[in-house]
């Protein structure tokens, strides 16, 4: 069978995983007979989570449209302003539940979104199969640097997080996955990814420095570590980085 040719436009931020010569401008693409739009978007070097929208001849399709010779591909990431409702999205409705698991460059993130209280399995020893399973198994966002993991089938719901430094990856997931509304501060271990719970101050006697327990009114454990928490000067900094982080993303909203 013939191969078909196909034009392909990319937008806004799924340009950065194209070659230099295909950013920001419509480009002529050999397809094999029987390729779906999923296959050429994906060989093309955009994972598949990335993807909000597909438009083929001015129509919306979905990931399983076989191409045909001629036709004219416009592929979209997530819109922030367009309401998108009449057309048919690439994934299924919005997870319920925002939880996420973490691969093995993303240690300091996860720790920061379980500070801002979001459910997130992250081990330095990962492998890929294990990201992937734990996503499928617990409907997970995957966060990741590697493309290649975010191509995936089962894999479903993912970010390619670009900033480099932890502060800037979480910024960067507020925005892009509007979590301001989810926040729910200081409830997990950032070690353990367990809630934590209130104690009685009585039970903190002899396990926290004494000018601790003699300033402090309010303390929280963990049950699997058995760690004892309190607004100090570190819950503080955390406590400004949040408001900051939760704050600006309200701000855009209004704007």
């Amino acid at each position: 069978m013939l191969p078909v040719t196909a034009t392909f436009r990319f937008y806004e931020e799924l340009n950065d995983f194209l070659a230099p010569t295909q950013r920001r401008r419509e480009f002529s693409c050999v397809c094999a007979r029987a390729a779906t739009t999923k296959h050429m978007i994906e060989a093309l070097g955009v994972p598949h989570t990335e993807v909000e929208l597909i438009l083929v001849n001015g129509e919306s399709v979905g990931f399983g449209h076989v191409l045909q010779e001629g036709d004219r591909v416009a592929v979209y990431p997530k819109f922030e302003a367009l309401d998108v409702t009449p057309l048919l999205r690439v994934r299924p409705e919005p997870l319920r539940t925002i939880r996420f698991v973490a691969d093995a460059h993303l240690g300091g993130l996860a720790q920061l979104l379980r500070l801002a209280g979001f459910d997130t399995l992250y081990d330095n020893h990962f492998a890929d199969d294990t990201v992937q399973a734990l996503a499928t198994a617990d409907a997970r966002i995957v966060l990741t640097r590697d493309r290649e993991l975010l191509k995936r089938r089962t894999i479903t719901h993912g970010c390619y997080v670009r900033e480099l430094k932890p502060e800037a990856q979480l910024r960067e997931l507020y925005d892009r996955l509007d979590l301001a509304g989810s926040t729910h501060a200081f409830r997990l271990c950032l070690s353990c990814n367990v809630p934590l719970r209130q104690i009685d101050k009585s039970e903190v006697h002899g396990r926290v420095p004494d000018g601790v327990f003699e300033r402090q009114a309010r303390f929280v454990t963990c049950d699997v570590c058995k760690r004892i928490f309190w607004e100090g000067s570190h819950w503080q900094r955390m406590r400004a980085l949040i408001d900051s982080v939760v704050g600006e993303r309200r701000r855009n909203a209004t704007q």
